[in-house]
């Protein structure tokens, strides 16, 4: 997505988001750069400034660009960056706890890859990836909102499955035979939006950290 378009059903401060969000992460617009003022941005998008402030303020809370008074708006620079070998899931990480795990599914459903998720999982921009959102909780407490993407096509009909009450690792080693080797993982502090505060029963604007993985296959593959 590189307009806002006033037809289409998602609200405007969405696809905005969206706009700026891909530039960011496409490296566009780089660490340090600072980006066109919330009037340029008005119109250009031909959008409201309430409009460009509110996609600013989801922006800034998830770590990808600061304010500076008197000065403007810019990039963040690069965050934590790990590469991982030993990869944990959640459920294993708190069972280990001793704490008793439980999954609610928010979004089950197969959407095109918009530009920053196919470069990451090395597919042309539009493919079928296969979307799953949950709320992770132990003991009854939520925990975590986990928001996953694989490519659809190594695991064809896996959102058929009820991810309520199965194990999603389990059903990628036993049903497609995927096995996760290694990741790549991206640590950055955050502000809880809106949404997240509600799904995890804190705050709005509570400090969060957010991890973005990308995770390959033992035949060296990013599927998800």
């Amino acid at each position: 997505m590189s307009q806002v378009d006033r037809d289409a059903r998602l609200p405007l401060y969405h696809q905005l988001y969206e706009v700026l969000h891909e530039k960011i992460l496409l490296k566009e617009w780089k660490p340090g750069d600072r980006l066109p003022t919330e009037t340029e941005l008005t119109e250009l998008y031909k959008v409201s400034r309430i409009t460009v402030r509110r996609v600013f303020d989801m922006l800034v809370k998830e770590g990808l660009i600061y304010r500076q008074a008197g000065r403007g708006t810019f990039v963040a620079h690069a965050t934590l960056e790990q590469g991982l070998s030993h990869i944990i899931s959640f459920t294993e990480d708190m069972q280990r706890r001793g704490f008793t795990v439980s999954t609610r599914v928010l979004f089950s459903g197969l959407v095109a890859a918009p530009p920053y998720l196919a470069e990451k999982l090395q597919v042309e921009m539009g493919a079928e990836l296969a979307r799953l959102e949950r709320l992770r909780l132990a003991d009854g407490e939520p925990m975590c909102i986990e928001n996953s993407h694989f490519v659809h096509k190594y695991c064809r009909g896996i959102l058929k499955h009820d991810f309520s009450a199965k194990s999603l690792r389990l059903v990628k080693i036993q049903k497609y035979g995927i096995r996760w080797t290694r990741a790549k993982q991206t640590i950055r502090a955050i502000g809880a939006t809106p949404e997240m505060a509600e799904l995890l029963g804190i705050k709005k604007d509570s400090p969060l950290l957010s991890f973005e993985r990308v995770s390959f296959s033992q035949d060296n593959i990013p599927i998800e």
